[in-house]
Formats: structure tokens, sequence, C-alpha cells
């Protein structure tokens, strides 16, 4: 193949993003649900998937540190899971708080976005945005491990986003954002009941004096908020109403 035919090929690709697809819906949409749920349910598999998590996470930090006019130093993720976002700018002040307080709900946000965006039938701009997101993070990858993740994660993104508007690849979106939302609620419980200050929540109190506890409340509001707005698309193909739920009452 040409490079011609190359770009050709990518700038339909690009051009295709741009309509509205097909949404996902019946079994491919129950598969990308129930596949989610046991990703974070059963260990060996959430284990695996988890870095998407932490990954989301960290670029949250980041992404609000820059809009709070910090700079985006670097970011590593480790292979025990956790990881750690370098902004540089004030030590104190709203910028310093909203950037420590990103990290926790924005997994919550990004999940619920994509599930919204995939029964829309904008799963191919979700894996666009995506694919950008990851390049560009690539470059400010701090150890081997971050950067082999992110090489593959791009790999394997880029081939779901060639792959067109296929209800498989749309189905992983809504995978991914299910992921994303659930695995949430998963981080935030861990570090509400270990208590570790050296976590946002503490880091946060001693910033800024408001306890901790006050904090995991209001992470566990924006993800309720999140969970509400998943479950509020997702009640006309499933028909998840409350009233359905209680039998017709």
């Amino acid at each position: 193949m040409q490079w011609s035919e190359i770009f050709d090929a990518v700038a339909s690709r690009l051009n295709s993003n741009f309509a509205v697809g097909d949404p996902v819906a019946g079994r491919w949409l129950l598969a990308g649900i129930v596949i989610a749920a046991a990703s974070i349910l059963i260990v060996p598999l959430w284990r695996l998937v988890r870095p998407a998590v932490t990954l989301v996470h960290e670029l949250g930090h980041a992404a609000v540190g820059v809009l709070s006019g910090r700079r985006f130093t670097g970011f590593v993720i480790s292979p025990d899971m956790s990881g750690h976002t370098t902004t540089v700018g004030r030590t104190s002040g709203p910028g310093m708080v909203l950037t420590a307080a990103a990290g926790y709900p924005m997994p919550a946000i990004i999940g619920a976005g994509a599930i919204q965006a995939a029964l829309a039938g904008r799963a191919g701009v979700v894996l666009l945005l995506i694919l950008i997101t990851l390049v560009v993070a690539l470059f400010h990858a701090r150890s081997l491990f971050t950067g082999g993740s992110l090489v593959l994660l791009i790999g394997l993104d880029g081939y779901l986003w060639w792959a067109g508007d296929r209800p498989w690849a749309a189905a992983s979106v809504v995978w991914l954002g299910a992921v994303l939302l659930i695995g949430a609620w998963r981080h935030l419980a861990a570090v509400a009941f270990h208590g570790d200050r050296s976590q946002d929540p503490g880091l946060l109190a001693s910033a800024t004096r408001v306890p901790t506890a006050v904090w995991n409340l209001g992470f566990m509001l924006i993800l309720a908020a999140c969970t509400w707005w998943a479950w509020r698309v997702l009640e006309i193909p499933f028909g998840l109403t409350v009233e359905a739920l209680l039998g017709g009452r």
C-alpha cells in the first residue's frame, strides 16, 4: 500500500467520526456491561484492567492541573497499579486543591460520558479522543512500565478505532465506561476504608484543614451522580426504570 492510499484511508476514517453511527444496543450492550462487571469483581481480571482506572486517575490530575495554570511534567504508573503525577506550580491555593481533588472523580466522569457517547452513536469519537490522549500522555511517561503500558493501550485503541462502526468496537466503549465507573467506586472504597493519609483525601485534608471524611464524602457524591447519569442513559435500552424494578408499582 502506498503512502497516498494510507493517508486517504486515515482521512476517510477521520471523516466517518463526524457522522453519527448506530448506537450500541442489544446483546452487544449487555455483553459490554456484563464483561465490565466481571472485570471488576474477579480479582485476576481486575488486576489486568485496573491500570486503565489508575491511568485516568493520574491524567485527571494532569488535565485539571494544566487547566488550573500548573505545568504537567510527567506521571508514573507502577507495576502494583499505584500511580503518581507531577505538576509544577504554587504549593497552595485553589489550583493545587483542584488538581489534587481531580483524581478519584475523573474515572467515573469519563466512564459515564463514554457510556452516553456509545449509546448516542459516538463511540468512534471516544476512541479517537482516547487515542490522541494516549499519544500525548506517552511523551510524559516517566518510567519504562508506564511507557510500555501506554504503547500497548495505543495499539489496542488504535485497532478498535480503525475497526470503525462494528458493534463490538462500540461495545468496547461501553465496557470501558463501565469499568471506569465501577472501578472508580472500588478505588475510592479502598482508600476510604484503609485511611491512608498519603493518598489524595489525606493530602487534601492536610492542605485545606477539611477532614478526610468530608473529602471522601464529596468524592462519593460525585461518583453517585455519575452512576445516576449512566443509569438514566441505560434506562431506555434496558428498561431499567424504577417502576419496572418495583414490578410496576
